[in-house]
């Protein structure tokens, strides 16, 4: 600007300049405003129908149970039926892609276990969806460790007897699935004791523990929960823990660590995602009322009497958890060499 020229009045074409973006700068102002408190009163109306919670897998596993009980929690806190959907299929895949594409209005959730967000990214060449990329971690619900378990009829009772046994043969290892969590403690077990063994995979919990139970592996990495009633009854015995701390389940076993192997942690663990793109203030609210559901006597009690650890915390939280297994388990994957195949 040249000198003297903000001492000229303003002219006529300057003064409709300066109403024009005037205008603009208060319709601007106007449609900031609109979608700011529309978007308040969603969320304070969320929500007005039923919720879907997808789970990838099929009825009456771990990860369907767990999330029917989650499900009664919300429905109770939201009052609104929360309504479990089952997608089972290709590990979880299904699933998982169909709430990746859901609309991200908060009426369809994701309820998954660490498989398909933190292990399957790495054993297939491509995904319909990224673990990181298409989701919003709601709430992390709890976790589970797995127990090292073997036929009652086998010489080995301890960490010890299983290294001295293997020390002269490749032993056979089974789990529920290739690059699932038993399959990760596997090959985990196998890096920290240096042992010669052969992983054997099996379409889920029931024809894993069938084989174990027929003298077809000779071991097998479960879930505290499905593994309990078979070492009560004395068809299977209990070795040791993947986690760090002892199960009130199986007070007598010990962990991995305690039993003289240390260096690894498994297991597994489910929580609450949604569609990228849902509002922070429904996730906060779905949040809230599960965090306050976890403290109920009922969820406590069904989580203590089948081994898990409740967990819970905030959306924050959770999406750090994922990074941490994340990087845990591309380690793994790629050390032991694991694909979908």
């Amino acid at each position: 600007m040249k000198r003297g020229e903000a001492d000229k009045p303003l002219g006529e074409v300057d003064i409709v300049c300066f109403r024009d973006y005037s205008r603009h700068f208060t319709r601007l102002l106007f449609l900031l405003c609109y979608f700011l408190f529309s978007g308040m009163s969603f969320a304070q109306s969320y929500p007005s129908k039923p919720i879907k919670l997808v789970v990838p897998y099929a009825p009456g596993g771990g990860t369907d149970l767990t999330a029917r009980l989650i499900a009664k929690i919300l429905s109770a806190s939201l009052n609104q039926p929360v309504l479990v959907e089952n997608k089972a299929g290709a590990g979880g895949i299904i699933g998982q892609e169909y709430v990746a594409k859901a609309v991200p209005d908060g009426y369809t959730l994701l309820f998954s276990a660490a498989g398909p967000l933190t292990i399957t990214p790495f054993t297939y060449p491509s995904l319909p969806y990224d673990p990181v990329q298409s989701f919003e971690p709601i709430v992390l619900i709890s976790a589970q460790p797995l127990v090292l378990v073997v036929n009652s009829d086998s010489k080995m009772y301890s960490i010890a007897d299983l290294l001295k046994e293997g020390a002269g043969k490749r032993l056979n290892y089974g789990s529920f699935g290739n690059g699932s969590a038993a399959h990760l403690a596997g090959e985990s077990f196998k890096m920290a004791s240096k042992l010669e063994m052969t992983h054997i995979p099996y379409k889920g919990t029931s024809p894993a523990l069938t084989a174990l139970l027929g003298g077809d592996i000779d071991m097998l990495f479960d879930t505290v929960s499905t593994a309990t009633p078979f070492i009560k009854s004395g068809k299977l015995r209990a070795i040791a823990l993947t986690s760090k701390s002892r199960s009130s389940l199986l007070p007598d076993v010990p962990t991995m660590a305690q039993a003289g192997v240390s260096g690894f942690e498994a297991g597994t663990w489910y929580g609450i995602l949604a569609p990228v793109g849902t509002g922070p203030m429904v996730i906060q609210k779905i949040n809230q009322a599960v965090n306050a559901g976890l403290k109920s006597k009922e969820v406590i009690e069904a989580f203590t009497s089948e081994g898990s650890v409740i967990l819970g915390g905030s959306p924050a939280q959770f999406r750090n958890f994922m990074a941490a297994e994340l990087k845990k388990n591309e380690l793994v994957v790629k050390a032991a060499g694991i694909t979908a195949n």
